[in-house]
């Protein structure tokens, strides 16, 4: 028999014995929880990212379903064919491009990588989504399957006005439709011809700063000039609601602070002007007094409201523009902001997209580049129908903005719009960007018809002067187009 002492450690191993195995036990749970709870994520992840993790160049799919499905056809919105595969003399398969530069940044290029909507829909493009039964029946007779098709927004017709329109420029032009959020048309130049990509990459791709490739619609960053000023404007009317119809300021032409001096484009005495016809007349020296005259965290409040200084949703890759404006920013920065210079910058595509926010009583629809996707049986695969994306401003806003752009018009540097077979309201901008002051960015943007909006639409042209001379004829001839059909 053992004694009271040997029981006693006996009891005691025991009792280690099961608090071990308790520990072992929760953390044999535990790691079980944190296994399954990866499993969980990385499904939940795939399923989520089904399309980029395609996309992604390491990935070997791409080319198994390259040998087993021909790309699909790429449409415009009004039904031409912008992209499709051919079978070339020697039996490989060719994508071609029937309108060659038209659409060259818009609808991208598949050789030297993916660009364009051909990158944004590859993986529905590269897919069949056919019946088990067609995909054997092309099994047995030695072919490869057909792609889904991609529908576009585009419109032939306005994509051409834009590229004669803007012609050996610069720049780019961007028409999207008011109360759909549709891309109507995006042209950038330089460009250059996507059936020929490969052969031309060694002079594209070493370019100083491949000028061609970039889209300049949605990736060139300009300062915006005196566009900017429907930031400010709206800034201004926000903080003085029940007041901003009594502004007035005198202008001989400059706005000196201190050391800081702004001068009107030209040297213009504008004399006597209001709001109204500071924006009309794009007065510099009113609007630095604006700027000024406000609450530096509000106007920055504004700023941020408008898309900048974030992330927006835009079916093509774009850069992301930044203006910091807040109770620390310096006179010199307040005022160079207020009218569209110094550390302002700003994309085309956004700029159209405050635009039409602006004609559509303040909210802001979803972009949409694609309305489709279809197989090759004609079935609807996707179909992105028209939503609210964000409301910029109030519809009380939305109207005074809009009587504002229509006197620029009527009254103001937007002229060359005026007595057409449409009105349309806008705001011109003529940005310097080096130190030569002779040199400036000429910039459009509008919509028309103005009482009833249908479509905006926004020009760059880059070192061509002011807006009113080079960028408000070129709108005009994407509205002549549009309005002629």
């Amino acid at each position: 028999m053992k004694s009271k002492e040997e029981r006693k450690k006996d009891k005691q191993k025991k009792q280690n014995k099961w608090q071990m195995n308790r520990e072992l036990y929760l953390c044999s749970l535990l790691m079980l929880a944190v296994f399954a709870g990866m499993i969980w994520y990385l499904a939940d992840y795939v399923s989520s990212n089904q399309e980029a993790l395609f996309n992604n160049s390491y990935n070997s799919q791409q080319r198994v379903l390259a040998q087993e499905n021909t790309r699909g056809t790429i449409y415009a919105g009004t039904g031409e064919v912008l992209a499709q595969t051919v079978i070339a003399e020697d039996g490989t398969s060719v994508r071609e491009y029937p309108y060659k530069n038209i659409f060259a940044h818009v609808v991208g290029y598949t050789d030297k990588g993916k660009t364009g909507i051909e990158e944004l829909e590859n993986y529905q493009l590269i897919h069949s989504d056919i019946s088990d039964r067609e995909k054997l029946d092309h099994e047995l007779a030695g072919e490869k399957n057909p792609g889904n098709d991609v529908y576009t927004t585009l419109d032939t017709s306005l994509q051409q006005a834009a590229s004669d329109a803007l012609g050996l420029y610069r720049g780019a032009i961007v028409v999207t439709e008011i109360k759909t959020g549709r891309v109507l048309a995006m042209v950038s130049k330089p460009d250059y011809d996507p059936n020929k990509i490969a052969e031309n990459w060694e002079t594209l791709s070493t370019d100083k700063d491949k000028a061609a490739l970039v889209n300049r619609g949605t990736q060139g960053l300009y300062p915006p000039g005196s566009t900017f000023k429907i930031v400010t404007a709206l800034a201004y009317i926000r903080q003085n609601p029940d007041s901003w119809q009594n502004y007035h300021y005198l202008c001989n032409g400059a706005y000196i602070n201190g050391d800081n001096k702004i001068n009107c484009y030209h040297g213009s005495v504008h004399g006597d002007v209001n709001l109204m016809t500071s924006f009309a007349k794009s007065c510099n020296a009113s609007f630095a007094n604006i700027g000024m005259s406000m609450d530096r965290e509000k106007f920055g409040e504004t700023i941020d409201g408008l898309l900048f200084n974030q992330e927006f949703s835009f079916p093509l890759p774009y850069n992301q523009t930044k203006v910091t404006l807040d109770q620390d920013s310096t006179d010199e920065d307040v005022i160079q902001t207020s009218i569209g210079q110094g550390k302002t910058q700003i994309t085309p595509v956004q700029l159209n997209l405050i635009t039409a926010a602006i004609a559509n009583g303040g909210k802001l629809m979803q972009p949409i580049v694609v309305d489709r996707v279809l197989n090759a049986d004609g079935k609807i695969l996707e179909k992105n129908e028209p939503s609210v994306y964000r409301e910029l401003m109030s519809e009380k806003e939305s109207e005074v903005m809009i009587s504002l752009m229509e006197d620029v018009v009527q009254e103001g540097t937007g002229r060359k719009l005026k007595d057409r077979s449409y009105t349309a309201a806008g705001k011109t901008g003529s940005a310097e960007f080096s130190s030569d002051k002779s040199e400036s960015h000429a910039w459009f943007t509008g919509f028309a018809p103005a009482e009833n909006p249908e479509i905006a639409v926004t020009v760059i042209v880059e070192s061509a002067g002011s807006g009113s001379d080079y960028a408000v004829p070129l709108a005009r001839q994407v509205f002549d187009a549009y309005f002629s059909d």
